[in-house]
Formats: structure tokens, sequence, C-alpha cells
């Protein structure tokens, strides 16, 4: 997640030669669909959980800006 910050803020301050932008932006793009990926695989495990269990619960998720 921190590689993936760096690029994003790599990539808004605009100062980044076009070639290495397209390769930052290219490796952003697969640490992002990596995270979702892993979101998404967490979304469904949660689910069978509370399927499993018939509670809900609430789920507080760490925030990383608070870091």
């Amino acid at each position: 997640m921190k590689k993936l910050e760096y690029i994003i803020q790599q990539l808004e301050q605009g100062d980044v030669p076009l070639e290495k932008a397209i390769e930052m932006y290219q490796t952003g793009m697969k640490l992002s669909k990596r995270c979702h990926d892993q979101l998404q695989r967490v979304e469904k495990q949660m689910d069978r959980i509370v399927n499993e269990t018939g509670e809900s619960f609430p789920l507080e998720l760490e925030d990383s800006q608070s870091n």
C-alpha cells in the first residue's frame, strides 16, 4: 500500500518523465488490482462467517491515514 501511495504522490506532482510515469502508472494499476482482489476475498470470507453464525457484527477496519 505504501508503494501505491508513493506512486500516486509522484504522478500527482507531475515532474516525472513520461517513460517513468508510464512505468509507474502500470505498476500502480497492478498494485491497485492486487489490493482490490484481496479486499474482495476478505469480503467473501466475512459473508461466509456472517452466514454461518447467523449474526452480524460491526467491522472496524484500520484507517491507514491515522497511522
